[in-house]
């Protein structure tokens, strides 16, 4: 009797591993379609934050892996059927969420019938969504002056959720629902007060909504005391880091 192959699970160290080596082939083999990534490839734009201050669009998903080192999770995964002459065809419908950990965030999702490939084109998407996130240290209980927190009060909504973000002090942690709280991780947010209305046991909305409420964060307008401060606080933090 032949036994079963017994088949290897790959540790997180190799599955890191195997995913940097995908992205540097990619990169290597990626020839540019867009200006924006001639640009990219040649220097002239160094950094993502470059790319929302001209508000430029990106159309190729190579853009943003030359430019940052993202983390991808998938939040959401369905098989849908969708009923022909023939009789039931599946699908499925994959949301992932990728994020930097520094104030980039990005979800996408996608559908596929095959499980993989659902995967990687809901991850293209992804990355040719992503917004950018103003941390702070918002609340009035901490004075720390770190980027661990949401600067104010925002709100996001999609559908009928809505969440509410406030900012928290240094060591409350995320005090909101487990399904959005890969979004705050993946934005570099470490502690906030959260409360939220509707459906939210609909994960992709409730996930959608809290993605709006960190986009609002950089979209807000801000007056000039309020930005002087954002900036006194950010050189503070970098004089620090030199330090060390």
């Amino acid at each position: 009797m032949v036994g079963k192959r017994v088949r290897k699970r790959m540790t997180e160290e190799e599955l890191v591993e195997r995913r940097l080596n995908e992205r540097e082939r990619t990169l290597q083999q990626w020839v540019p379609k867009t200006d924006l990534g001639k640009r990219v490839q040649n220097g002239e734009i160094a950094s993502l934050d470059e790319v929302f201050d001209k508000n430029l669009t990106v159309l190729e998903p190579e853009i943003v892996d030359s430019l940052v080192s993202l983390d991808e999770k998938v939040v959401d995964f369905k098989k849908t059927t969708r009923v022909v002459r023939a009789g039931r065809k599946f699908s499925f419908r994959v949301t992932v969420l990728v994020g930097d950990h520094n104030g980039h965030i990005g979800i996408g999702t996608a559908k596929d019938t095959e499980k993989l490939p659902a995967i990687t084109k809901a991850t293209k998407k992804a990355k040719l969504n992503m917004v950018r996130v103003r941390r702070g240290c918002g609340s009035w209980e901490c004075t720390c002056g770190t980027h661990h927190s949401v600067p104010y009060k925002v709100e996001g909504k999609t559908a009928s959720v809505r969440v509410i973000l406030r900012p928290a002090p240094k060591g409350v942690g995320l005090v909101v629902g487990d399904n959005i709280k890969d979004v705050l991780k993946m934005a570099g947010v470490s502690d906030v007060w959260g409360k939220t209305k509707g459906a939210t046991a609909t994960k992709l909305n409730f996930v959608l909504a809290a993605k709006d409420a960190m986009a609002k964060t950089a979209k807000m307008k801000v007056s000039d005391d309020i930005s002087n401060k954002f900036q006194a606080k950010a050189e503070k933090i970098s004089k620090q880091e030199v330090l060390k």
